[in-house]
């Protein structure tokens, strides 16, 4: 496969997949699920954990086709924010029960899809002198709140090492989930889109569902379902690319850098995932325009060659529709009428996302709100 081949296909697209029927008629169910990436599928999961009697889920694509499945494949535990700067926004204590959460739903997500995830920490490596320093702020700021955190020094620079964090395949986690999902009588349906979500009612181009409670679980172009949000939302491109193998393993563990605006993995094959960039150019980048740019991909070019040492071709480019909230703070809430909308994940949507997936779930069918409370004002 060549790059204009792989033109906007993940690395991760690596295996066979039948894709999900459609939606053909009108039906009915105790809970309508929309979007089936990462936090739908969890909210699936987490609504048949709580005994919902019936549960359909649509997307307008396929399982995980938008950045659930198109992501860096980290799973760093925590808020958007580095722990520090979380604290100063949102106080120590709404950290550190998000941080707790995440790392929660971490294990969580090891049991439900077995050997995708690997634990391996992460890595925040400072670029200046001034983000060296931040790192220390953040150091000391983790270390007396009791979170697990070491100071860094090794080939890929200096900075810490956060040894909890993991990697994982991201839609191979989401087409195995589905697929468990349905085998517990989940109904799924992709190539299905919602034309209006109503109190008990979701109506798509070819039949009706009826539903007593409707969770969307949308990220990217949020504001698009529901322009009552445009104030808080706003959806941004990021991009990527991924090379052929290059052996021997230089990078055991994900990196991030520049205040996480770049990051890396190596995958055990010896291939290397880039992504970033997106500060470089971001009048540009606030786009719900989901297919790569030229000026960005020639950035993460650049610095896959310059900064990491890597050589061998490149194979994949991709993008992704991300949306962003001003506090770094998700959008978890109820709209009225026993509709839900969860998202907004601002570019950390693995873990914070499938805790909101949950938590909606939950706060539907039991009224409980544990789960949610940390991430709502």
């Amino acid at each position: 496969m060549n790059a204009i081949e792989a033109l906007n296909k993940p690395r991760w697209d690596d295996h066979d997949w039948g894709p999900l029927p459609p939606l053909t008629r009108d039906a009915e169910a105790e809970v309508c699920v929309i979007g089936l990436g990462g936090t739908g599928l969890s909210c699936i999961s987490e609504a048949l954990n709580l005994g919902a009697t019936s549960v359909i889920g649509i997307d307008a694509v396929d399982v995980a086709a938008g950045a659930a499945g198109r992501n860096g494949g980290l799973l760093l535990a925590g808020p958007v924010d580095f722990h520090h700067d979380a604290v100063e926004r949102h106080g120590v204590e709404r950290t550190l029960a998000i941080h707790a959460l995440t790392e929660r739903e971490l294990a969580t997500i090891q049991q439900e899809t077995p050997g995708i995830v690997r634990v391996t920490g992460s890595l925040r490596i400072a670029e200046t002198p001034e983000e060296l320093a931040d790192c220390g702020r953040q150091f000391t700021a983790m270390r007396a709140d009791g979170l697990a955190v070491e100071h860094y020094d090794g080939p890929e620079g200096r900075g810490l090492l956060f040894p909890h964090d993991a990697v994982f395949h991201p839609l191979k986690r989401a087409r195995a989930l589905a697929t468990a999902l349905r085998s517990r009588g989940a109904q799924l349906y992709g190539q299905t889109i919602a034309r209006s979500i109503e109190p008990g009612r979701v109506r798509t181009e070819s039949g009706t569902i009826s539903a007593r409670h409707v969770i969307v679980c949308v990220d990217g172009k949020l504001e698009w379902l529901f322009p009552e949000l445009l104030a808080e939302v706003r959806t941004a491109r990021l991009q990527m690319l991924a090379t052929a193998p290059q052996l021997p393993i230089k990078y055991d563990r994900p990196v991030s850098t520049r205040y996480g605006f770049d990051y890396w993995q190596q995958l055990e094959d010896g291939s290397v995932l880039f992504g970033g960039g997106r500060d470089k150019f971001e009048a540009d980048e606030w786009t719900t325009d989901d297919a790569p740019d030229a000026k960005v991909q020639e950035y993460l070019e650049k610095r896959l060659r310059e900064r990491l040492g890597i050589s061998t071709d490149i194979t994949h480019r991709w993008a992704a529709s991300v949306a962003f909230t001003d506090s770094g703070l998700p959008i978890a809430r109820e709209l009225g009428g026993g509709v839900f909308v969860v998202g907004a994940y601002s570019g950390t949507g693995n873990l914070v996302g499938a805790v909101c997936g949950r938590g909606a779930a939950q706060l539907a069918l039991t009224g409980e709100n544990t789960l949610l409370a940390p991430f709502q004002d």
